[in-house]
């Protein structure tokens, strides 16, 4: 019997906290605007029914953007850069405080109607998640274009989504045609579609393995489907090598997971340029907190208390160290993950620069089963600075 095809789909909120905030604030609708800011950064309300916002030029502080329009993305003002540093490139931007219970709400929204569609949904955080269509009735485009109205009629945002046959190729679609885009791919699709396309758009490759690649004079997916599998295991080890024979051939066998029980739940960035430990203090701190926040975030969400927090580092010389600890209470808390982690980093050198930073949260249990027991989660409201 002939096994039917696969057809999976990566739907992505398009610029989802920014996107929120101009519902709050229509008239801020095709402006650079920025979100990160702190809730003295409010929008005050003026006598005569305008508000009054803060540009990006007000700001004094450590803080580190969280997302921006695509109008500021345009000025060269993106996520995980620092405030300050934005504030000298777009100084006339607006700045908006983060909200996560208005993000966490539109999130619900538009996963529960994506559910009414079809349930076959893994989600992937706040604002993404992989569908899997490929026993729907129905053409592909009809499927996706209903799916992304129903999005559209529950939030009043736009999502793009891609659809290919697995997960990787599909991810990398539903950012083609950004935003409001709808992109279907098929595996005879690779040689045109996918091979021309810079090697950093595959889902894993970073900006220093994009360099590293570079010098070796490979720069689009294609020329990597076409290097020697050889010469990419002399440079990045067989495991990786492997890896990315495999993918830059559009091949990646992963399922859809719909439910599963989690050992763990991480948070982890791959900066676009190396961070120093001691001169980029401001930019590490901002990120650390906020990969500590959404953790938290992703554990409340989905029911869950970690026993165990621990770090990730990546130095640019591409070694891997972890850190992680036992805490006296299980916590869903992001002040108790964040001293918890912050622990963590005092445990490990800090003399190279660094490429990639993760939290992560381990021996979870349901948080109801922990109120069961009689155990309270932790609320520790103590912070650590690298």
């Amino acid at each position: 019997m002939r096994e039917t095809p696969r057809r999976i789909a990566h739907l992505d909120m398009d610029a989802f906290y920014a996107s929120v905030e101009l519902l709050r604030y229509p008239e801020l609708r095709g402006q650079p605007v920025v979100i990160g800011g702190r809730a003295i950064d409010q929008p005050v309300l003026q006598e005569d029914g305008s508000r009054r916002f803060f540009q990006l030029r007000d700001y004094v502080g450590r803080g580190v953007i969280t997302t921006s329009t695509y109008e500021a993305r345009a000025l060269g003002v993106f996520s995980a850069m620092g405030i300050m540093k934005a504030a000298r490139m777009a100084p006339d931007a607006i700045l908006l405080p983060v909200d996560f219970e208005s993000y966490r709400h539109y999130s619900r929204l538009f996963k529960a109607a994506v559910t009414r569609v079809t349930p076959l949904i893994e989600d992937r955080g706040i604002d993404e998640i992989y569908i899997d269509l490929t026993n729907e009735s129905g053409e592909t485009l009809a499927l996706a274009t209903r799916l992304r109205q129903a999005v559209y009629e529950a939030t009043g945002l736009s999502c793009s989504i891609g659809v290919s046959p697995n997960k990787l190729l599909s991810k990398i679609c539903s950012d083609l045609d950004k935003p409001n885009g709808l992109t279907i791919f098929s595996m005879s699709d690779i040689p045109h579609r996918l091979w021309p396309l810079p090697a950093r758009k595959i889902n894993g490759i970073g900006t220093k393995t994009a360099e590293k690649l570079a010098a070796l004079g490979i720069h689009t997916i294609g020329e990597l489907a076409q290097t020697d599998p050889v010469l990419l295991q002399t440079h990045f080890g067989l495991n990786y090598a492997t890896w990315l024979h495999a993918v830059s051939h559009g091949h990646d066998d992963r399922p859809v997971v719909t439910r599963s029980e989690p050992k763990s739940l991480s948070r982890e960035t791959t900066f676009e340029h190396d961070l120093d430990s001691r001169h980029d203090r401001v930019i590490l701190t901002g990120i650390f907190t906020e990969l500590c926040t959404r953790l938290a975030e992703d554990l409340q969400r989905k029911g869950y208390v970690s026993r165990t927090i621990g770090i990730k580092l990546r130095y640019d010389d591409f070694r891997i160290v972890t850190r992680d600890m036992t805490l006296p209470a299980p916590t869903a808390d992001p002040a108790a993950i964040r001293h918890a982690a912050g622990q963590c980093l005092r445990r490990v050198r800090l003399d190279r620069r660094l490429r990639l930073l993760g939290v992560r949260a381990g021996a979870l249990l349901l948080n109801s089963d922990v109120v069961k027991a009689g155990q309270s989660v932790q609320t520790e409201l103590l912070l650590f600075e690298i």
